[in-house]
């Protein structure tokens, strides 16, 4: 008795050695090195539905697969078709080995395999001659699998390699390919025909020639299905009589640009995209409906970007007329390449300068020949008005103002802002960029660019672009207020402007506010704009640079916007935001009223921004009854005199004016027994620079491009006017002409005066590095 149970010890130790020593195995020979080959990537829609499938590296189509995204009725009928006991079994099923081996001893040949999934796996992934060796390979490589994976994995590994005839691996794939949609939704004549296929993939795949096998391998497996009770009687007839596909569907290969942009820029075997099916088709089809058009004008590229506004994402997205346009560089991604973004910024300054105080937008503002250390802007048309509102300057996409604005807010403030709104590309090189940056000298991408606008139409907040809908931002960034965006969004909503596109259709959609833009020597046009729910950009042009005089943003960017806003539902801009006030202001100038304005009306204003600067435009003077000349208390004498008020162009504008209207705007002369006594109020006011204003040196920067503006407005007279800096004369010179200062280190006082001894004095500083 003591040996034998020395011998069942030592029997019971070596089973738990064996087994330990299997188990090791298991662990360290490693995996099939195929069960970890990359399939092929899917792009979705933003509905999970499939966009573009792109191949396997090994150049199959093979499209990840999950359990949860399959038909149950399919993993269902699997298990009870290929492997009833695959729940329970070690990678071998005993039982059906045994009735394998009758089966095949009465029958004296091989009519039963007794592979289950797990073993069918392993032949998928190592495929080996049929033999009894190869048998015992696989019996072992399933129980190493099992050790290795639960039985979820290895459900999933078997559905994404299974071979469905030609390049198709997995359910998935055989889905798309065989019947145009994805597993998740399969007929009973579906899910038996993806039964029948891996067995005998090349003869089972939908071709005609097959059609007649299908059909009736089908009828035997329903019938089967039928017997294990997984489909009912009604749904086993559906399958019998249902019609097989004959050929292969195309993968879905939509929206290729934005594809190929999620494929290189996101990881992942899925990548489920903030795109819109409806949402492209709608831009997809608007870009058809010019493509040939504008090719006759030698436009041959053109990219659209919509975004939803109050979320931030990229629902529509396309970079060119066509994909497959190898002529003209089609797979470019049009949306995402830099360009110079023409007037499109100017809405951004105009509402900038709202924000800081610094105007209003019915403001009158100069538009008269300006120069900038050697940089003169002009406007499109090469006129000038003199003095324009500033929301007509927007509309009418002037280019001084907003040149001008640019230089009041701080050049390196509106770069910051470009920033904190998205714009990537900015070069970080001091004294890069000139005020010209507010007139399209700089690049941004489309899709950049769109951002900004969404955050016009989203009241001021930007959100982070979101290709995916995994990325929603859900941190905003407030870069305007509410009240900046709303004035501004109304003034591009402004009617007849000279922006307005024509089009096919008449008129245009409600709600919709705009600004088009053009490069210099007509390389870009630019559309840009929102209707509350979607903000939408449109490029056009040419990748090569080619220029064409057809390209103005008005005329080619512009109807492509409006067809595709016209196409999407819009928001009404809603209730007015609370941060805005009305204040008085005058009717002739908008500029907060001052005492002597003949004429006042209300205005809207950012309550935390209201301008403090009143009109400079009327002015009251003490006036000779009988003479009408201008008069003062020192030299009136026995006159009889009355106040009157008179509006009063700055000096730099009077050329610039209709003629016919010069003297409505000058103010009366000096009676001529007052000439020595200029008045206390027709001194000149220096403009440029500001009080208190800083410069700071740029090293390496050329020092004429560092040169400050000295700029006076004079009420009254035309002599010249001296200019003086830390007591030392600089230059003398009429108030029209414009001139310049070379900065030095060092706090400084700079005074100008007139030939009447009228002066203005203020201080500024100049800051060298290190």
């Amino acid at each position: 008795m003591k040996r034998l149970g020395q011998m069942v010890l030592a029997a019971a130790l070596a089973a738990v050695l064996l087994a330990a020593a299997a188990l090791a195995a298991a662990w360290l020979v490693p995996l099939p090195e195929r069960l970890h080959s990359p399939g092929s990537r899917v792009i979705e829609y933003a509905d999970g539905s499939p966009m573009c499938v792109f191949l396997s590296p090994d150049d199959k189509w093979r499209a990840p697969v999950y359990l949860d995204e399959i038909d149950p009725l399919y993993l269902k009928a699997l298990v009870a078709y290929e492997d009833k006991r695959f729940y329970y079994h070690l990678g071998v099923d005993p039982l059906a080995l045994a009735r394998a081996v009758r089966q095949n001893l009465s029958n004296r040949e091989v009519v039963s395999g007794a592979s289950t999934i797990t073993m069918q796996l392993v032949r998928i992934l190592e495929p080996r001659p049929r033999t009894i060796g190869s048998k015992i390979i696989e019996a072992l490589r399933a129980a190493q699998l099992e050790a290795r994976m639960d039985k979820e994995e290895i459900l999933e590994a078997y559905l994404q390699f299974a071979p469905f005839g030609k390049n198709l691996d997995g359910v998935e794939s055989a889905a798309l390919a065989y019947f145009g949609h994805r597993a998740k939704n399969l007929s009973p004549l579906e899910v038996c025909y993806l039964l029948s296929v891996p067995q005998r993939p090349n003869d089972r795949y939908p071709s005609p020639e097959n059609a007649a096998q299908a059909k009736e391998v089908i009828a035997r497996i329903s019938g089967l299905l039928e017997e294990k009770g997984v489909l009912d009687e009604r749904q086993a007839a559906r399958a019998r009589e249902g019609e097989v596909p004959t050929e292969l569907k195309p993968f879905p290969r939509d929206a290729l640009h934005a594809a190929y942009f999620l494929y290189g820029g996101r990881g992942g075997d899925r990548v489920r995209s903030a795109i819109e099916r409806d949402v492209q088709a709608a831009v997809e089809d608007a870009l058809a409906s010019y493509r040939t058009e504008y090719a006759g004008m030698g436009v041959h590229n053109a990219s659209v970007v919509v975004i939803e506004s109050r979320t931030g994402r990229v629902v529509a997205a396309a970079g060119n007329f066509d994909f497959y346009d190898s002529e003209h560089g089609g797979q470019n991604v049009g949306f995402n390449a830099p360009r110079s973004p023409g007037s499109t910024l100017k809405p951004f300054v105009y509402a900038m300068a709202i924000d800081r105080g610094l105007a209003l937008p019915e403001y009158l503002v100069p538009d008269v020949p300006v120069r900038y250390a050697g940089y003169e802007p002009i406007n499109y048309d090469h006129k000038f008005r003199g003095l324009v509102r500033l929301d007509d300057s927007l509309s009418q996409s002037l280019n001084v103002p907003f040149v001008n604005l640019t230089r009041d807010l701080g050049l390196e403030s509106f770069i910051d802002f470009l920033k904190a709104g998205g714009i990537k590309g900015l070069k970080s090189e001091p004294g890069y960029y000139g005020l010209s940056i507010s007139i399209g000298a700089c690049d941004m991408t489309l899709a950049e660019l769109t951002g900004l606008y969404a955050a016009l139409d989203a009241g001021g907040e930007y959100r982070k672009l979101a290709w995916t809908m995994d990325e929603t931002d859900s941190s905003p960034k407030r870069i305007l207020s509410p009240g900046a965006s709303y004035l501004t969004r109304a003034a591009l909503t402004i009617r007849d402007r000279p922006d307005f596109p024509k089009r096919k259709r008449a008129g245009r959609p409600a709600g919709v506010f705009w600004k088009t833009g053009t490069s210099a020597r007509h390389r870009d046009a630019w559309a840009l704009g929102g209707n509350g729910k979607y903000a939408a950009g449109v490029w056009t042009g040419n990748f090569d640079g080619s220029p064409s005089r057809y390209l103005v943003g008005a005329d080619r960017s512009g109807p492509i916007l409006f067809d595709v806003l016209e196409s999407l539902p819009a928001e009404k801009d809603g209730q007015r935001p609370p941060d805005l006030v009305q204040v008085k202001v005058c009717a002739f100038s908008g500029h907060l009223a001052g005492p002597s304005c003949p004429s006042v009306r209300k205005a809207w204003a950012v309550k935390s921004a209201v301008p403090r600067d009143y009109c400079p435009y009327h002015k009251t003077y003490e006036v000779d009854v009988e003479t009408g000349y201008r008069v003062n208390p020192l030299c009136r004498g026995g006159a009889r005199t009355e106040n009157r008020t008179f509006t009063i162009l700055p000096s730099n504008a009077r050329g610039w004016i209709e003629e016919q209207s010069v003297a409505a705007y000058s103010p009366p002369p000096l009676a001529p027994y007052c000439r020595r006594a200029a008045a206390r109020d027709d001194g000149p006011l220096i403009v440029s620079p500001r009080s208190e204003a800083v410069f700071l040196i740029i090293p390496g920067l050329k020092a004429e491009r560092q040169e400050i503006p000295l700029e006076a407005v004079t009420g009254t007279g035309t002599g010249e006017l001296y200019w003086f800096v830390d007591g030392r004369l600089h230059a003398a010179a009429p108030p029209t002409e414009k001139l310049w200062l070379s900065p030095e280190p060092g706090n400084h006082e700079l005074r100008v005066m007139n030939e009447a001894g009228k002066s203005h004095s203020i201080n500024f500083r100049v800051i060298a590095p290190g």
